[in-house]
């Protein structure tokens, strides 16, 4: 059966990319491979299936949309079984919320920016989907 196994990110640098994302927000760094002119790099939300490679940007053009990437919509969605214990780990990890916490009738949520400003909602279901 198919499933959707990665989704690249633009990033303007490895380093700080593989700093923010398992540094602030507890990803497993899965993979770090040279290949010479890029490298291969994979993080994972620990415990998640769907991993993330971070591509660093090597045209004007994929530099132009880091951290617009969707336009200026919600782009990604991280799933939590523990909204308050993850929210309150990554405000104090520095990282940026967009607005405070709040409840919808699908669970709680709140948008966050990467480092890049990419938006994403941190939302823990109601019922797991």
């Amino acid at each position: 059966m198919p499933r959707l196994g990665a989704v690249s990110l633009l990033v303007r640098d490895y380093e700080e990319a593989i700093a923010f994302f398992v540094g602030k927000l507890d990803f497993v760094l899965d993979d770090d491979i040279d290949q010479g002119t890029k490298r291969w790099v994979r993080v994972t939300p620990r415990g998640g299936d769907t991993s993330l490679i971070l591509a660093r940007a090597s045209t004007p053009e994929q530099v132009a949309r880091i951290g617009d990437q969707a336009g200026g919509r919600i782009w990604l969605f991280l799933e939590t079984d523990d909204f308050d214990r993850d929210h309150a780990a990554f405000s104090a990890a520095g990282v940026r919320f967009r607005e405070s916490p709040r409840d919808e009738p699908y669970g709680k949520v709140a948008v966050f920016e990467d480092l890049y400003g990419n938006g994403w909602d941190l939302i823990q279901y109601k019922d797991a989907p």
